[in-house]
């Protein structure tokens, strides 16, 4: 029988990375922007900050999605490696220890024994990466990919606030980059919650918030060091 159910759980990884980096690029290149506008300083300084933060934070995000997953990797390796040498020493107590967490999730214990049984004849180390350590090739972790999403999707909502630097007179600058990255922010949460089947709603206004807060605040900082040079 043909599968046509549509599940999004495979774009978990990309995705939770992707939206982190486009977030992060959105709101740390806009707040410095803005902190750097409000201390007074030249439209030249301004565009050179925003261009150093987007090189900046895309590097540092591919460095940290790098490192924090294949982390994760690791691991997922180090489990699966001592399970693969458990299956070996002592097969019947793994497969006693599967049936058991197939018991536990509502089977009967003689068709948690068969089923054990023949996945253990099929994939015995795949049926206990899944079952037992939750282990999976959908949810496994994938650090280049990690990396790479987060720091393209960094740069390209960095570009957002900075675009609006080359187009928008200094005067103008707080209220035209504070007021279109919320749109940017909102327009982002929506998308992703789309991409992930979540409430477009929640999901933009809880990017605008933080959004909201993070460049009030920056924006505070740099006006209260304007003031004081």
């Amino acid at each position: 029988m043909r599968h046509i159910e549509r599940h999004r759980l495979h774009r978990i990884g990309w995705l939770r990375a992707a939206v982190l980096g486009a977030n992060d690029g959105i709101v740390s290149t806009a707040s410095l922007v803005l902190g750097v506008a409000a201390a007074g300083t030249s439209p030249g300084t301004i565009l050179i900050t925003g261009v150093a933060g987007l090189v900046a934070g895309a590097m540092s995000m591919a460095a940290g999605e790098y490192v924090s997953v294949s982390s994760q990797a690791d691991t997922e390796r180090a489990d699966l490696d001592r399970e693969r040498k458990e299956l070996v020493a002592d097969p019947e107590h793994e497969r006693a220890e599967l049936a058991a967490i197939y018991v536990g999730r509502g089977l009967e214990v003689g068709l948690a024994s068969k089923v054990a049984n023949q996945l253990m004849a099929h994939d015995a180390l795949g049926a206990h990466a899944r079952d037992e350590l939750g282990i999976s090739e959908t949810l496994t972790a994938r650090p280049v990919q990690a990396a790479l999403a987060s720091a393209g999707t960094f740069a390209a909502g960095a570009a957002l606030p900075l675009s609006i630097v080359l187009l928008v007179p200094a005067s103008a600058l707080l209220w035209t980059v504070s007021g279109s990255s919320l749109v940017f922010l909102a327009l982002l949460g929506s998308l992703a919650a789309r991409a992930g089947g979540a409430s477009v709603m929640t999901a933009a206004a809880r990017v605008s918030f933080w959004g909201a807060l993070a460049m009030a605040l920056t924006t505070g900082v740099g006006a209260l060091f304007g003031v004081s040079a």
